[in-house]
């Protein structure tokens, strides 16, 4: 694999919270390397557009997470349950993509190996915690030291979450600028247009897809900037006297943070006028970067991956709820 390549999948590992988005009732996707997942309650298919033109696509049967484990259907342990299936399913996703992506037609084209998947997903862990969670503490401390009225518990954990949703948008901005980074974020556009297309009841076809705009209230966009947002509220109740009480208690409480961000995505993804639809309001403007307007061709892609998912769930009889 060569280091562009190498660098090309870390990237979209980084991504795989902020381009994934859906829940078990409901039609959702994720763009990947050259393509679109899109995945409903009980299927999921993935279609890549080859160097060659050809689209490709893998589909299988998926088992609900509450079906499986009855006690996941329950509020915020379904949203563990769901986040942790869609990262599963994502990898899987990206890593097809990938291949197919590097398959030049050659005889022997690059490979995504196992091996390979498993120390992306290792670094990206050891990334995450450090970037979001170290360096936004250690700059707080410091700025702390240097002004001591930011050592009081609110406004210490007001400053550290600001400048944790200042990395956050600042490394989606610089990503936004690679040529490869914005043809996934043209893909992730393509994902969400036909997704509202099929919300509306519409024929999903290139034309009414591209009629809809590119940012959804259940993109993962939204999702982590909701996790950032609740995350300096609760961190500002609860005590942690130390530098290592406070890494830890950001670590110990990501389970939490994520089971009531997903509620309340949900919650505002069925009542889009609400008060509490205005706190995902940061994440639909973060869109703006993560999504870009697709193409017709890639527009094909994303309803190519629908038409296959969408396939395999009325042969499994599945019931498809519409928001």
């Amino acid at each position: 694999m060569s280091l562009r390549t190498f660098l090309r999948f870390f990237a979209h590992v980084q991504l795989l919270p902020i381009l994934e988005s859906g829940e078990e009732t409901l039609v959702g996707g994720q763009a990947v390397m050259e393509g679109v997942m899109m995945r409903a309650p009980h299927s999921y298919c993935v279609s890549v557009r080859k160097p060659s033109g050809e689209i490709v696509s893998e589909e299988m049967p998926v088992e609900r997470m509450s079906e499986k484990y009855p006690w996941m259907k329950y509020p915020m342990l379904r949203g563990l349950g769901t986040l942790g299936q869609a990262m599963s399913l994502g990898m899987k996703a990206l890593k097809f993509s990938a291949n197919a992506a590097l398959d030049d037609g050659s005889e022997k084209p690059a490979e995504v190996t196992g091996w390979m998947t498993t120390v992306q997903i290792i670094f990206s862990v050891v990334f995450f915690l450090v970037v979001y969670k170290l360096i936004p503490l250690k700059l707080t401390e410091y700025l702390s030291n240097w002004k001591p009225v930011l050592k009081g518990q609110i406004a210490f954990n007001a400053v550290d979450g600001l400048i944790r949703l200042a990395i956050f948008v600042g490394f989606l901005w610089v990503l936004s600028r690679s040529k490869d980074i914005r043809r996934v974020f043209e893909f992730h556009g393509a994902e969400h247009k036909v997704v509202f297309n099929f919300e509306s009841g519409k024929p999903v076809n290139v034309e009414n897809a591209q009629s809809f705009v590119t940012w959804h209230p259940r993109c993962g966009t939204s999702f982590m900037f909701v996790i950032m947002l609740m995350s300096m509220v609760v961190y500002m109740i609860v005590p942690a006297p130390t530098f290592a009480a406070k890494l830890a208690e950001r670590i110990i409480f990501l389970p939490i943070m994520v089971g009531l961000s997903y509620e309340l995505i949900r919650f505002a993804a069925r009542r889009r006028g609400s008060f509490l639809a205005l706190l995902t309001a940061p994440g639909l403007w973060t869109q703006r970067i993560t999504t870009k307007p697709p193409s017709d061709e890639q527009a094909e892609v994303a309803i190519h991956a629908l038409n296959g998912a969408m396939a395999l769930e009325a042969k499994q009889g599945g019931e498809l709820v519409i928001a």
